[in-house]
């Protein structure tokens, strides 16, 4: 397990501040190597079963290979109580086990959320039939996320299972999400209001 144990600060956790916690605390003095090795560590606590899932991270950082130093994150298979404002916020309840596809802190205190939904979110018996209590508890986790500040994205595993055809789609998502800028008060003006 990999606890990142220094604050985020107002812009989120970038790449280039959990590469300097790596070196720091591997005293691994050559950059490349230390990439390398972080990349490995953190593609390692992937599901060996989730093609979806691997080709997410592999784009991610393919995509942005160039100015990795720049980008937020993207952090592999978080449990919930280990991340710090939620843990002072819910207490002796942080305990409570909720994992996490990938988690990116971004600029503006947004706390993301990016879940690789595969037949196991909504079937029984091997896929074999649907399970709307499953499908229903998803959902619920989806909620609590929301309440508790995060912003949910859900991608299916079969649009991402195919290196090739998960590229454009990744593209485009991963664009938009940076890009965008973080949920405020609406932008509707209070005369127009109902």
């Amino acid at each position: 397990m990999l606890v990142y144990d220094r604050p985020v600060g107002k812009e989120g956790l970038l790449w280039r501040d959990l590469l300097a916690w790596w070196q720091e605390t591997r005293e691994i003095t050559d950059k490349e190597q230390a990439a390398r090795a972080l990349y490995s560590r953190m593609e390692a606590s992937l599901p060996p079963n989730s093609p979806g899932q691997k080709n997410l991270f592999w784009h991610y950082h393919h995509a942005n290979r160039d100015h990795l130093n720049d980008v937020p994150a993207l952090l592999p298979e978080i449990w919930l109580h280990w991340d710090p404002k939620t843990l002072r916020q819910r207490g002796a309840h942080a305990m409570q086990n909720l994992r996490m596809d990938f988690l990116m802190l971004l600029p503006g205190n947004r706390r993301v959320v990016l879940e690789v939904d595969g037949m196991q979110h909504y079937t029984r018996n091997e896929g074999t039939e649907p399970d709307s209590a499953k499908y229903a508890a998803t959902m619920a986790g989806d909620r609590d996320l929301k309440f508790r500040g995060y912003e949910v994205f859900r991608l299916g595993h079969d649009e991402l299972s195919d290196r090739d055809r998960a590229q454009p789609l990744l593209a485009g998502f991963f664009t938009k999400l940076i890009d965008r800028p973080p949920a405020g008060p609406s932008q509707v003006p209070l005369s127009a209001r109902g």
